[in-house]
């Protein structure tokens, strides 16, 4: 029964989120966001216990029901830059196996690609921090890449050599993890912010942003 509420939240908050983005003054019927994840936390607890009397066909479905749901709310995060000033840049590639943290200064957007563990950049960029965007550039991506607005490309790999150390997730604290904590999201941009000054860019940052590949 756990599951099985948590699947139905799970849909109703795909469901309203898209008809939130519709109608801004859709009002909410429940908290699905705090169902959903507590139902998630209690089948989470019950481990391998959960599934014991699921015919095979009943897990089946409720693999294919998450991995669906999961793709629809990784596309949605995905998002998580959009509208950042220029608006007349393309959005940037996130690199599978890591994200990307974006910040707006003086109208230019400077986005810093990150790996997770296990994981390196395919280019030496230990000296390139971020790649940036906005008038000077035209609206298009500085990037080691030609065409297209891919930024960086983590690979896996057994030593993380090719960035600076700033540059990876810590072990235990992938994109996502980062991104579901207030404090570790800010800490990974004032780190970005700090960098970004220590390059002499100039200005206060107008807007900023975590997105996990």
């Amino acid at each position: 029964m756990a599951l099985q509420g948590a699947l139905i939240c799970f849909c109703s908050l795909a469901v309203l989120s898209s008809s939130a983005a519709q109608d801004d003054t859709l009002p909410p019927k429940c908290d699905l966001q705090k169902t959903l994840l507590n139902h998630l936390k209690e089948a989470e607890e019950c481990g391998e216990d959960l599934p014991s009397e699921w015919s095979t066909e009943a897990t089946a479905k409720v693999l294919l029901t998450m991995k669906n749901l999961t793709e629809t709310l990784h596309k949605h995060q995905l998002k998580g830059c959009q509208g950042a000033e220029p608006q007349k840049c393309p959005a940037a590639e996130v690199p599978k196996n890591g994200g990307l943290a974006c910040v707006t200064v003086a109208n230019t957007s400077y986005c810093k690609p990150l790996c997770s563990h296990g994981y390196d950049f395919a280019f030496l960029r230990r000296s390139r921090l971020y790649e940036k965007c906005g008038e000077q550039t035209g609206y298009k991506w500085e990037t080691q890449y030609i065409g297209g607005n891919t930024l960086a490309v983590c690979n896996e790999a057994p030593f993380q050599i090719s960035g600076a150390n700033t540059a990876y997730f810590p072990k235990d604290q992938g994109c996502l993890t980062t991104k579901s904590n207030s404090q570790l999201q800010r800490d990974v941009i004032s780190v970005f912010t700090a960098e970004l000054k220590s390059h002499n860019v100039q200005g206060e940052p107008q807007s900023s942003c975590l997105v996990c590949g």
